[in-house]
């Protein structure tokens, strides 16, 4: 007999953390998010791994920046408010290249705005939230089972790119219940970050050197001693102001993941060569612009979706080839065009790129969409 039961969102996320290898979660309960965290305080001791809820979201992301260069795979979970608090840590984290997973379950805002009801609002503070010149990886699943593969990804990505992953979750998913299936959970490639093969009195932590500009990055306690900084150093980990130093380090910084997009980026599209009008949307809003896209075609009107997983980095050439001979493209979102302001940049000239946004906490709902590509069409 199947072991097949209901699983919410936020613990699918759990569920799929300790798969990839989750060793290691701080954080502090903050509404939609705090199932991840009632998860893991029962899950992660029974796994081997260690629990701690912290004083705010602000030490939260601090100790699994320390966690994680002593070796463990680690991450927390939060919302609005909270991820605002994170920012400067995860810059901290992209400078120093190291791995975590931040999981950010969007909620209505700013500041307290709605705790319990959904948003996608968090997109570009998830891009752009931190200062400064880096590169960002960041998901958005839409269903249970994806919350699940896809949060075993965001910690590939993280290892393989020593950097922060950002999981946006929006409550909508995190609270969604569907059916999943124990027994089958399908074998997943487990992502490891690249270790020194080198003596430690040979090792260069942050060196220009590797063909996929991703540093070997060996564990505090593991005899090779380094220094981590915030502030911009040169390949030995030490501050430096040479401007050929700052110059290369902030290229290869943001080139690692850039110039990886091929690699990092995943999208699922339905019926992108035949469609009068393209459906560009994600996270929640998605389902319900497949159900309007169904429907659109059931009565003759050719629709189609594109479906990204990954947010950032953002893949221009293949939004700009899906987007192309459209008559219209419509962006259906929980905000006021955030993704939608990135899709008017890339598309083709002459493509009209329409913001469907909705900021009341409620669901962008098919009929809303069905009735917006419809008045386009006319």
């Amino acid at each position: 007999m199947r072991n097949v039961r209901l699983v919410q969102g936020n613990e699918a996320c759990a569920l799929g953390a300790l798969k990839a290898g989750a060793t290691f979660y701080a954080g502090y309960p903050i509404t939609p998010s705090t199932e991840i965290a009632e998860h893991m305080a029962e899950m992660m001791p029974v796994h081997g791994g260690k629990f701690i809820q912290m004083e705010d979201e602000i030490a939260s992301v601090g100790a699994i920046i320390g966690a994680s260069a002593t070796g463990a795979k680690s991450f927390t979970a939060t919302s609005g408010p909270g991820f605002s608090l994170m920012q400067e840590l995860i810059g901290y984290a992209a400078i120093t290249e190291v791995p975590i997973v931040i999981v950010d379950v969007q909620r209505m805002g700013p500041s307290t705005g709605l705790p319990t009801l959904s948003s996608q609002g968090d997109i570009q503070q998830a891009r752009w939230g931190s200062h400064g010149d880096h590169a960002v990886i960041a998901i958005a699943p839409n269903s249970v089972m994806e919350t699940y593969y896809q949060t075993i990804k965001a910690f590939n990505l993280a290892e393989k790119y020593r950097t922060p992953v950002i999981f946006l979750l929006d409550e909508e998913i995190g609270h969604l219940r569907e059916r999943f299936d124990v027994d089958d959970d399908q074998p997943v490639e487990i992502i490891d970050r690249k270790k020194p093969t080198c003596a430690p009195e040979d090792y260069v932590p942050f060196t220009n050197q590797e063909a996929d500009q991703v540093p070997p990055m060996a564990a505090f306690g593991d005899g090779y001693r380094y220094h981590l900084t915030g502030l911009t150093h040169n390949e030995k980990g030490f501050y430096s102001s040479a401007l050929p130093v700052v110059d290369a380090f902030n290229r290869r910084l943001v080139g690692k993941i850039e110039d990886a997009v091929d690699d990092i980026f995943e999208y699922e599209g339905s019926h992108l060569d035949d469609c009068d009008v393209l459906l560009i949307a994600y996270g929640s809003a998605a389902r319900s612009a497949e159900e309007a896209m169904e429907e659109l075609r059931e009565q003759g009107i050719k629709a189609g979706l594109f479906r990204p997983v990954t947010i950032w980095p953002i893949h221009e050439e293949k939004i700009r080839a899906a987007c192309s001979g459209k008559k219209a493209v419509i962006v259906p979102e929980m905000n006021m065009g955030q993704y939608a302001r990135e899709v008017q940049r890339i598309a083709p000239d002459g493509v009209p790129v329409i913001s469907l946004g909705r900021v009341d906490s409620e669901l962008i709902v098919p009929e809303e969409i069905m009735n917006l590509v419809k008045e386009v069409l006319k």
